[in-house]
């Protein structure tokens, strides 16, 4: 058993609500005191420890439409949950490559999903785990560095095609590849097993052709998490409530439409 899996499951237990929707709130005031300079509201919460990723979403304008990843980055080690979920709140508003930060404007359309992860296993191969219930940490090496398993037919292999001269040298090839997706996005975006593996290799940054020997190659961890999400006006409420205000300290303007949600 892993450290993680000692941490967090007892055999044979059943497996209590640990993420809260006071996990999205205390996300949700970190990010908006940093970009207000607010006093943010002490948490509650137990401090437990978890490996955890934290979510941000912009909510569509139109009914009918699908939020809009906005950033997401998280730990596979597992942090106490109160500097963890504030931590990771800042660094997948601001440090998500893939997006511009988080600007104060935007506070009013997002809204926070927070996930704690648990119950790590080994998979057998890349097809051992489940659409729906598990997420994937996926690694793999160099396709140039993978064996090509001996095909029963005379038809050469797409790798064993390449000539030698068309593959990186050792010195300049990136040597591994890594990447995960959490265990609800197989199943919002209707992905089957090989269309996520497939999927996360490109995530994982290879760009190549991707055969059958490279998703044999490919060593899968699987997953489980417990996931809640809150919307900006649903923190709105809870900040309200807990004695915090929704005021911009910064100038002399407030937000009114903030304002209104204490009356």
């Amino acid at each position: 058993m892993s450290i993680v899996e000692s941490e967090l499951v007892q055999p044979g237990a059943e497996a209590e609500q640990v993420c809260l929707p006071e996990h999205g709130f205390h996300s949700f005031d970190t990010l908006f005191c940093a970009l207000t300079s607010s006093k943010p509201i002490p948490p509650k919460f137990p401090d437990g420890k978890y490996p955890l990723f934290v979510t941000w979403n912009t909510r569509p304008s139109r009914p009918g439409k699908s939020p809009r990843l906005r950033g997401c980055i998280g730990t596979f080690e597992p942090q106490p949950l109160r500097d963890g979920l504030a931590e990771y709140a800042l660094i997948s508003a601001f440090r998500d490559h893939r997006f511009r930060k988080i600007e104060e404007s935007e506070l009013e359309s997002l809204e926070c999903a927070v996930s704690l992860l648990m119950d790590f296993e080994d998979a057998e191969n890349y097809l051992d785990w489940t659409v729906g219930v598990h997420g994937i940490q996926i690694s793999f090496p160099h396709p140039s560095l993978i064996p090509i398993a001996p095909s029963p037919s005379s038809a050469p292999s797409p790798l064993a095609s390449e000539s030698a001269s068309s593959l990186p040298t050792l010195g300049k090839l990136k040597h591994s590849f890594s990447a995960t997706y959490l265990p609800e996005v197989a199943e919002e975006l209707g992905w089957d097993q090989v269309e996520a593996i497939d999927s996360a290799i490109r995530k994982a940054g290879w760009n190549g052709r991707i055969s059958e020997d490279l998703r044999r190659a490919v060593k899968v961890r699987r997953y489980q998490s417990q996931h809640c999400s809150v919307t900006w006006e649903e923190y709105a409420r809870w900040r309200t409530a807990n004695g915090g205000d929704l005021v911009r300290v910064r100038s002399s303007n407030s937000w009114s439409s903030f304002v209104c949600l204490r009356r």
